[in-house]
């Protein structure tokens, strides 16, 4: 089995699917909701990266604890991570942003 052949045509696949993504969003009302998606992929990628920080805080039983803290604090970095990326972010979403209207163009 050729593993170039197989690498190659997983990259056909995934160009023909950011395609037809491109050409769903190009019969809607443009850049605004390709920027508004892009944001919401940056909060998603932002929070996969504070997840890590917070797993090593233990809980004060004085003032909380158990099991509903627990959720608790993945609702708050799910949050901590959409304000981030509204507040400017971190750069994806622009870039993001930027080749989607390129992909447009072709």
């Amino acid at each position: 089995m050729d593993f170039a052949m197989i690498n190659q045509a997983t990259l056909t696949a995934a160009g023909d699917k950011a395609k037809q993504a491109a050409s769903a969003l190009k019969g809607q009302s443009d850049a605004d909701k390709i920027r508004e998606k892009a944001k919401e992929f940056e909060a998603v990628f932002i929070s996969q990266m504070l997840s890590p920080m917070f797993e090593g805080i233990e809980v004060d039983d004085n003032f909380g604890g158990g099991h509903a803290e627990k959720m608790f604090r993945g609702m708050q970095v799910t949050e901590m991570a959409k304000a981030i990326s509204e507040g400017g972010g971190i750069g994806i979403a622009d870039a993001i942003v930027k080749e989607m209207l390129k992909m447009q163009e072709v």
